[in-house]
């Protein structure tokens, strides 16, 4: 059965680790995820972007293909589904009545104050259904950015008044990180992050996990941060594994092509549980 965040994120806080959230793109990667979250005996978040959402065929195909699995499966570990970047209410809305346990509300490009607005607006709906909601201050960079800028960093005051106004479940400070691939290295703010950990004790989001030295994530563990995004580097592994199956193999089946990138997932699906400090906290 579906949980929603709020209390593997309180745990993962308390205990000093952080929760996987790993995005999926079909059932395969679902299903990887799974299988080696339940071994690692780790609480894991499938996120789903919207894109994603609208690959697979939407957030009901998505919620009955996860729910499905969870039981054939025999999953016993804490899993949340979650919508990663919801651009909208009518978004939120869409997956919450769908089965999500869990929905990020995007308002990063508005104003603090329009930020607030629609995230309040999506809380009120989500509580009824007894799901959690994310938000970002600030802007968190694309590959395309490079490293992020530090005027895009989330100030730490607007993260507080977030905060203070809403009844957030976790929250996602832009604070150096990028999504997809690292042009540079990556410059993360660790100095606020502690401080935005400490004056609004709510546990924290790193977006573009991938590509983040070891070391940096451990510290940024360390500063708050109780959930860790992580999506390009399971598509990197699965495409180096694909890549060298198909140089290799006449076969056409596209269960074996798939399928050729299970081991390179597991692994790195694994390397990133332990180093997040999940395993055997379910």
């Amino acid at each position: 059965m579906l949980e929603n965040m709020k209390n593997m994120l309180e745990k993962a806080k308390k205990e000093k680790y952080a929760v996987p959230h790993l995005n999926i793109n079909n059932l395969e990667w679902a299903k990887y995820i799974l299988e080696e979250c339940q071994e690692l005996n780790s609480p894991v978040i499938l996120g789903v972007s919207e894109g994603a959402a609208k690959y697979m065929g939407g957030y009901n195909v998505i919620s009955g293909m996860v729910n499905g699995l969870l039981k054939d499966l025999n999953i016993t570990i804490p899993v949340a589904l979650h919508l990663d970047h919801g651009s909208s209410f009518e978004t939120c809305k869409k997956a919450i009545d769908a089965g999500f346990s869990s929905v990020m509300i995007d308002g990063s490009k508005l104003n603090l104050e329009d930020n607030i607005k629609v995230t309040k607006e999506v809380i009120a709906y989500a509580e009824s259904k007894n799901v959690s909601v994310e938000a970002e201050i600030g802007c968190i960079g694309g590959s395309e950015d490079g490293v992020s800028n530090e005027i895009l960093h989330a100030k730490t005051e607007d993260c507080v008044k977030i905060v203070n106004e809403t009844n957030l479940c976790t929250l996602a400070p832009a604070l150096g990180s990028v999504h997809g691939i690292y042009k540079g290295e990556p410059n993360l703010n660790f100095e606020r992050m502690k401080e935005i950990s400490e004056k609004t004790n709510l546990p924290l989001v790193l977006h573009g996990g991938t590509g983040i030295p070891d070391d940096k994530i451990k510290m940024a563990i360390s500063c708050g941060i109780s959930k860790i995004n992580v999506n390009t580097e399971l598509q990197l592994a699965w495409h180096g594994a694909l890549k060298k199956f198909v140089l290799n193999n006449d076969a056409y089946d596209p269960r074996k092509v798939i399928g050729s990138g299970e081991s390179a997932i597991k692994e790195a699906i694994k390397a990133k549980v332990i180093l997040f400090g999940s395993n055997n906290k379910a």
